[in-house]
């Protein structure tokens, strides 16, 4: 008999031949990548950016469309990899969106925006504009991002 397909998913994720745990990837992250999601949240935002991709217009993804957003006036919560190097290519997208009272938040890999965004290759950067029917995840990532210690 054949597994489930529930079982199939879990024991690929869980032993998935390199892929790096949460605290691998942290290694990897720039010391300037604060507030840095928690693993639990990193979940939460890569599921919300996964369903919010398939809705038109939700998703700004890639350094050059988030800027052009972000100067536009656009809202939403703002998601960076916090690997990318060189990092100047993208340190000014904090203040910002500081600036504009956007929130934010870094995740550890830029493969994994770039997975929940169903593309092979990785984003450093995702901007997700609230939408009504996903407004529940939404407001819930919000008021996590909110609450992260930013620590300068």
């Amino acid at each position: 008999m054949a597994p489930s397909k529930e079982e199939d998913l879990d024991t690929t994720q869980a032993e998935a031949p390199g892929s790096l745990s949460y605290e691998e990837k942290l290694r990897f992250a720039s010391p300037i990548a604060h507030p840095m999601a928690t693993k639990k949240l990193t979940k939460k935002i890569l599921k919300l950016i996964k369903k919010s991709n398939k809705i038109k217009d939700v998703v700004l993804s890639g350094k050059k469309r988030v800027e052009k957003g972000l100067r536009k006036g656009e809202k939403g919560l703002c998601i960076f990899a916090g690997d990318v190097t060189p990092i100047e290519i993208m340190c000014h997208l904090p203040a910002v969106c500081e600036d504009n009272d956007i929130s934010y938040c870094y995740v550890p890999s830029k493969k994994d925006i770039g997975e929940a965004l169903g593309r092979k290759k990785p984003c450093i950067c995702v901007i997700v504009k609230a939408n009504p029917t996903l407004s529940e995840l939404y407001d819930e990532v919000k008021a996590e991002m909110g609450a992260l210690p930013i620590t300068w």
